[in-house]
C-alpha cells in the first residue's frame, strides 16, 4: 500500500529523482513551473520560471534539467538556472517531458507539443556536450529507462500505448531497430514514466489507471500496486538508503473537481531493490 510522501498537490507531477549524494527525492510540477523536494521536516521548492520536467544529478549542488527551452543547470543552493543547451527557436510550441540519466553518464530527454499535438514529439540524448535526436514522430514520449547493464533502453508513446525496447552499443547509442516490448492497447493502459530495478524488471506508471506495474525482462507482468486513490500516476523512481522505496508522482491535470488524493506524491515499500541513478557528466 502506498503512503503519502508529500501533500503538495501538483497539477502535473513528473520527473522523480533520488539524489544519492544528498539522500533526497526531487520531482517537478511541470505546469506549476517548479521543482519540489522533501528533506527531513523541510519541504523546499525552486520556482523555475518555465516548464521543466526531468533531471539528472551532476554533483551535490547541481542538477541538469530538461526544460521547455532545452537543457539548463540548476544550482540548488542559489536557485540560479543557467542555460546549457537550447532547443531551436522554432520549437516554442514544445515542452520537455520524460527523461533520465543512462548508465554511460549521458542524459535522455524528450519533447512534446504543449497541447500534445500528434507526432511532434522526439527523444534526444545528451552525452558530454553533444546532443543527438534519437527518435521522432512521437506524441507523448515517456518511460525512458535503462537495463542494469546499460545495453537496453526503454521508451514509450503514451498516446500509442506502446513501450519499445532499443538495443544500445558500448557507448550507449541506439544500435539496430527498436522492438515492441509492451503493447498495452488490448488492456487500455497508458504507459507514463518508468524505471528499472536491480533484477532488470521495468516498473511503469499507468496514467489514468491509478497504478504502477512491474514487468519482467520477458515482458510478463509480475506485480501491480495501486496508489491510494490517485488516478493519474505519472513517474516512479527508486530511492531511500537501501533503494527499496518507490516514489510516485501523480497529477490533477484533466480531472474535473479532483479530490485531495490527486496530485500528491506517494511512497511505496517494494520487494525488489532499485538501482542508483547514474551521475550525468557535462
Amino acid at each position: 500500500m502506498s503512503q503519502i510522501f508529500d501533500t503538495r498537490a501538483c497539477e502535473l507531477g513528473e520527473g522523480a529523482l533520488w539524489h544519492p549524494l544528498r539522500q533526497q527525492f526531487f520531482w517537478f510540477d511541470i505546469l506549476g513551473c517548479k521543482l519540489l523536494s522533501r528533506h527531513g521536516d523541510a519541504s523546499p521548492a525552486w520556482p523555475l520560471g518555465k516548464m521543466a520536467s526531468a533531471a539528472g544529478w551532476l554533483n551535490a549542488a547541481h542538477l541538469l534539467l530538461a526544460t521547455e527551452t532545452g537543457l539548463a543547470v540548476l544550482d540548488l543552493d542559489s536557485g540560479q538556472l543557467t542555460p546549457h543547451w537550447r532547443l531551436p527557436a522554432s520549437a516554442t510550441a514544445l515542452r520537455s517531458n520524460d527523461g533520465r540519466a543512462d548508465r554511460h553518464h549521458g542524459f535522455w530527454f524528450s519533447t512534446m507539443g504543449k497541447q500534445a499535438e500528434p507526432g511532434v514529439g522526439a527523444i534526444y540524448r545528451y552525452l558530454r556536450g553533444e546532443v543527438r535526436q534519437l527518435f521522432d514522430g512521437l506524441t507523448i514520449p515517456n518511460s525512458i529507462c535503462f537495463s542494469p547493464d546499460g545495453r537496453q533502453a526503454y521508451f514509450s508513446d503514451t498516446a500509442r500505448q506502446i513501450v519499445w525496447r532499443q538495443a544500445l552499443d558500448a557507448q550507449g547509442w541506439p544500435a539496430g531497430e527498436r522492438e515492441v516490448f509492451l503493447d498495452l492497447v488490448p488492456e487500455g493502459l497508458n504507459p507514463d514514466g518508468a524505471v528499472v530495478d536491480a533484477e532488470g524488471g521495468l516498473w511503469c506508471a499507468h496514467w489514468g489507471a491509478g497504478a504502477v506495474m512491474r514487468y519482467s525482462p520477458e515482458a510478463q507482468r509480475t506485480h501491480t500496486f495501486s496508489v491510494r486513490g490517485a488516478l493519474h500516476v505519472s513517474c516512479p523512481v527508486f530511492g531511500g538508503p537501501d533503494l527499496r522505496g518507490l516514489l510516485l508522482t501523480t497529477a490533477r491535470e484533466g480531472l474535473t473537481d479532483p479530490d485531495p488524493a490527486q496530485g500528491m506524491t506517494y511512497l511505496l515499500d517494494v520487494p525488489i531493490q532499485g538501482l542508483p541513478e547514474p551521475r550525468v557528466i557535462l
